[in-house]
């Protein structure tokens, strides 16, 4: 089952070069960037591991090539995703995420639903890999 978050995740992978022609686009807004990656991309996990520190000085999609390519090295097996930032309202908001890297094998989510007192419906979420 593909995993289906952030902007682009109904297309095919993106290459490097439209993943670098995506961060020229961010860098060209203004926006910072940041690395994250995880082995748990459950739609609830919203705290994925940050690779390094975000880069606000970056004027070229070269940079952050260099650290994809470090992040793909050292997690080779994990979900890698490009945050891009906006500070201009004084806060950090996330105004672009798309997946750049995934494992060989994506895990598989179940949804059951089971009916409770009052016609209440409960859903639970189990992982299947």
């Amino acid at each position: 089952m593909r995993i289906t978050q952030g902007c682009f995740s109904f297309l095919p992978d993106l290459t490097d070069e439209q993943i670098a022609a995506q961060v020229d686009y961010c860098l060209s807004r203004g926006w910072a960037i940041g690395l994250e990656y995880t082995d748990d991309p459950h739609p609830r996990n919203t705290y994925w591991n940050m690779w390094g520190n975000p880069m606000f000085d970056l004027r070229d999609a070269k940079g952050v090539m260099m650290e994809l390519e470090a992040c793909r090295k050292a997690h080779p097996q994990t979900y890698i995703r490009i945050n891009a930032f906006d500070s201009t309202r004084g806060f950090e908001t996330v105004t672009m995420s798309f997946i750049v890297n995934r494992p060989d094998e994506e895990p598989t989510f179940v949804m059951r639903r089971t009916e409770a007192d009052s016609r209440a419906i409960r859903y639970t979420h189990d992982v299947i890999r």
